[in-house]
Parts: structure tokens; C-alpha cells; sequence
């Protein structure tokens, strides 16, 4: 089997069609349906907030919804497969009857999830646990022929926080990227982002080193993606609150647009839209 890790990823295969991510940059919206997400947990769980926060993220520059129905913030409560199944398609119905052309991902590590989503019209995957969660995840992504986020974590939401022991965090990081694209690569799953999982089984330390060294990844010829949208390590150290944090994000953000990201995973996507849009003119 020929592998493409040595090869430019610059599309993504969505439902047929080719997604060009050499233009631009793309914006990643957050949709949680949970009680419990760390920023925006229960802010949208009737129909009508669904469909009026979706409806924003589009109307301000939104290129993907992120729709999430399992909460990964560290010491988050471990609900049950038919839990996650039920906020997930509920949102996905309203989203697509409302909003048919736009770009679903959904947020899970359960396979089962997974091909749910996939047949209530998501389009693409985006797991947490990088396949260590669920052992027929690899295999069903291959089955579904979607497009797979692979972030990096150790451990679950409920450990990941006593993880982040290594002794090359970065060296270790491209081992397990490599290791995986190989596996999803003879299971013929060609159309992969990776996450390198800022806040998951890293500390606040770790998650600047990480910000400071995204081009690296870049080394993988895969798009990169980048999600510190409102995380710790920002509003900690600037001893603010979440609801703060947004200048601190945008400053994250910019610093990983310069490092040759792909895609940025956001609370805020008007914002986004304005740092994609003056870093285009820098560019230009």
C-alpha cells in the first residue's frame, strides 16, 4: 500500500465534492448541544437557539459547523451512547431542513455516533480520542468515506488532565500522527486533518510550546487544524474569565494562521473572519 505522507494535502473530498484549502483558511463554527461544555454548554438546546446560533455562524463567515453532543472538557461527565445519539441527531435534522448546504462536522469518538451522523447527512468526523476510544472507529470512518479530524489525547476527558507527561512532546506527538495517518492510509481513508489537540492532556506550558511550534506539523502534508478557541491557558494567564477571553483568542489565532493552519475551530467566527481577512491583505 503507497502512502501519502511524503505528498501536499491541500482538498478535502466532501460528499463528492473537492474542498480547495490552498485559498484560504477555513472557519470552523462550535455548536454544542450540551449542558456541560466548558464555554457555551446549555445555550443551545431547544430547536430555536440551534437554529439561530447556526444561523449566525453562517451569516458571519462560518465554513463548517462543528456540532458536538458529548462534552470533552477535563472531568466532563461520561453520558451514554444513546444520550450523545439523541442531542446529535436532533440537532443534525434541524440543521440540514434549515440550512441544507451547509457543512456539518460532528464532534464524537463513538463510531456508533459516527454512522448515525453520517446517515443524518454529516460530512465529516471529527474525533477527540484520535481512534483510541473506539476501537471500530478507524474502520468505520474508512466504511463511511468521510473526511476524519485526528486530534491528539491521552487518556479520556475524565484523565486526560494527569496525562501530560512526556519527554518529547513534540517528537512524541509526530510518532502518533504518523502511526495513525498509516493506519487510516491502508484503510484507504486518504482525507485527514489533524488536531494537535491544544488543552488535551497538556498543561498550560505545553499548550504555548505547541502554539509556538504549529508549522512542524505542517511537516505531515496534512491540514492542520487549531482549536484554543476560549481555552485555559489564555483567560489563566491573563487572569480573566471564558467570557473575557476573546482577545486572547484572537491572539492565539493569528499567531496559528501565521504558522500555516488550515482550519481554525471557533466560539467566535466573526472574528475569525476578520483575522482570515486583514492576514489576506498582509499576505497579498
Amino acid at each position: 500500500m503507497k502512502h501519502r505522507i511524503f505528498e501536499t494535502k491541500k482538498t478535502l473530498l466532501v460528499r463528492g465534492k473537492l474542498i480547495d484549502l490552498s485559498n484560504r483558511p477555513l472557519i470552523m463554527g462550535i455548536l454544542n448541544v450540551t449542558p456541560d461544555s466548558f464555554y457555551d454548554g446549555g445555550k443551545y438546546l431547544t430547536s430555536e437557539n440551534i437554529v439561530r446560533r447556526a444561523a449566525s455562524m453562517l451569516e458571519n463567515g462560518t465554513d463548517i459547523i462543528d456540532l458536538g453532543g458529548y462534552s470533552s472538557r477535563p472531568g466532563a461527565e461520561n453520558i451514554s451512547i444513546e444520550e450523545e445519539k439523541s442531542r446529535v441527531t436532533k440537532a443534525l435534522i434541524i440543521i440540514k431542513k434549515e440550512f441544507p448546504d451547509c457543512i456539518v462536522s460532528v464532534d464524537t469518538f463513538r463510531s456508533e455516533v459516527a454512522r448515525i451522523a453520517a446517515a443524518e447527512g454529516a460530512e465529516i468526523i471529527n474525533d477527540i480520542s484520535g481512534g483510541e476510544l473506539d476501537e471500530k472507529m478507524f474502520e468505520t470512518i474508512a466504511e463511511l468515506k468521510l473526511p476524519y479530524i485526528l486530534m491528539h489525547m491521552k487518556g479520556s476527558p475524565e484523565t486526560m488532565a494527569k496525562l501530560n507527561q512526556y519527554d518529547d512532546l513534540i517528537g512524541e506527538m509526530l510518532q502518533y500522527f504518523q502511526e495513525k495517518i498509516y493506519r487510516l492510509n491502508d484503510l484507504g481513508v486518504w482525507d485527514i486533518i489533524i488536531d494537535p489537540g491544544i488543552g488535551f492532556s497538556k498543561n498550560s506550558l505545553q499548550n504555548f510550546h505547541l502554539i509556538s511550534q504549529l508549522d512542524i506539523f505542517s511537516a505531515l502534508n496534512l491540514p492542520v487544524l487549531l482549536g484554543a478557541s476560549r481555552k485555559s491557558f489564555i483567560y489563566k494567564t491573563l487572569n480573566i474569565s471564558q467570557e473575557e477571553a476573546l482577545n486572547g483568542t484572537t491572539v492565539v489565532n493569528t499567531i496559528g494562521l501565521l504558522k500555516n493552519l488550515s482550519i481554525v475551530r471557533v466560539h467566535d467566527t466573526r472574528e475569525a473572519k476578520q483575522i482570515i481577512a486583514l492576514l489576506e491583505k498582509l499576505k497579498n
